[in-house]
């Protein structure tokens, strides 16, 4: 029992020495310490500098408004999405601060009014585009199936490789006894051969080396333009304006200076 005074150790904190059985060793210092001071701050740890910072109370931003001689302010920014200005919640509107891109109804409804008659025409445009688009693919489409129908009837130069021709079906000129008649001509043959020929079958008077006589001329059965005489027929298959392989075109009698052919649309009728 003598030797129970020996047990345990005293606290290091001057004002303490408190004799604690389990005592605490401090990291920092290495001093001994009761329960009560084991922690840093409560035996000042002199190993360890423990920095309190201080919070700054600052007072809140605030955003004065801008508009003449209010003072009032807002915590939160009010930005005028026309001007660009900043305002209290008074203000806030175009009107309330006489905001200088400020519109007036009726002038927002006359600049409505033509951005939807802007919409409304290039509607229109495109869908005359696209009608005039499908006018064209259905043209496309009905000459393949009136080609099959010539090639069964059509006559021509059996000597012309297959590779090669062109089936037309060939409106002859008004007041003969023959409306219209299916042939096959060579895509290398010249738009004057082929008139040349077409006369020759229909046993049709050809002026055409008769200065002061009407001449025999080719036309587009849509837009009455006369083809150029020199013009080859595979050109007229590429033309803006093309003739489908199966497709029609007009014959007639015409002045040597006209370009277009008027009422074609008589000869198809």
């Amino acid at each position: 029992m003598a030797e129970l005074p020996d047990l345990g150790q005293q606290c290091s904190v001057s004002s303490c020495k408190q004799l604690d059985f389990l005592p605490f060793k401090c990291d920092a210092c290495s001093g001994i310490f009761c329960k009560e001071h084991r922690s840093r701050d409560s035996h000042s740890c002199s190993e360890c500098n423990i920095q309190r910072s201080t919070v700054e109370v600052t007072s809140p931003k605030s955003y004065p408004c801008t508009y003449q001689d209010c003072t009032n302010s807002e915590l939160m920014p009010v930005i005028c999405e026309h001007c660009s200005k900043n305002l209290c919640l008074q203000h806030r509107h175009q009107q309330d601060h006489g905001c200088e891109k400020f519109q007036a109804p009726q002038e927002r409804m006359t600049q409505t009014k033509e951005l939807i008659q802007k919409i409304a025409d290039s509607k229109k445009d495109t869908g005359e585009k696209k009608k005039k688009k499908t006018g064209a693919k259905s043209a496309q489409m009905a000459a393949k199936v009136a080609l099959m129908k010539l090639k069964m009837k059509a006559e021509g130069d059996k000597s012309i490789p297959q590779t090669e021709r062109i089936y037309l079906q060939v409106f002859l000129p008004k007041g003969g006894a023959e409306k219209s008649r299916a042939m096959f001509f060579s895509s290398q043959w010249t738009v004057g051969k082929t008139v040349d020929k077409i006369a020759s079958v229909c046993k049709l008077r050809n002026d055409n080396n008769v200065a002061t006589a009407k001449k025999l001329r080719l036309c587009h059965s849509e837009t009455g333009n006369v083809f150029p005489i020199a013009d080859k027929l595979n050109l007229l298959l590429k033309a803006t304006e093309p003739v489908y392989n199966g497709g029609n075109v007009v014959l007639e009698y015409v002045d040597n200076e006209c370009t277009c052919l008027s009422e074609v649309e008589d000869y198809i009728s």
